[in-house]
């Protein structure tokens, strides 16, 4: 098992995922204007749907960053 592939995947997963919803929202709920805001909305719509999938983001021991 490759960590770092697998890991990847997931986190490609989730920015897809984030950039399909996301042009929804502009369009839909923006009515088509650019969204100044979209880093937050990526990383709130990627929290959910990392979480809603059973991961969590966990520092670890030792990890000051």
């Amino acid at each position: 098992m490759d960590t770092v592939k697998d890991q990847t995947w997931v986190i490609l997963d989730a920015l897809q995922r984030a950039a399909a919803a996301h042009g929804v929202h502009e369009a839909e709920e923006l009515g088509g204007r650019f969204d100044e805001q979209w880093p937050q909305w990526y990383a709130e719509h990627m929290t959910r749907t990392l979480a809603d999938s059973g991961y969590r983001i966990v520092r670890t021991a030792g990890d000051n960053n």
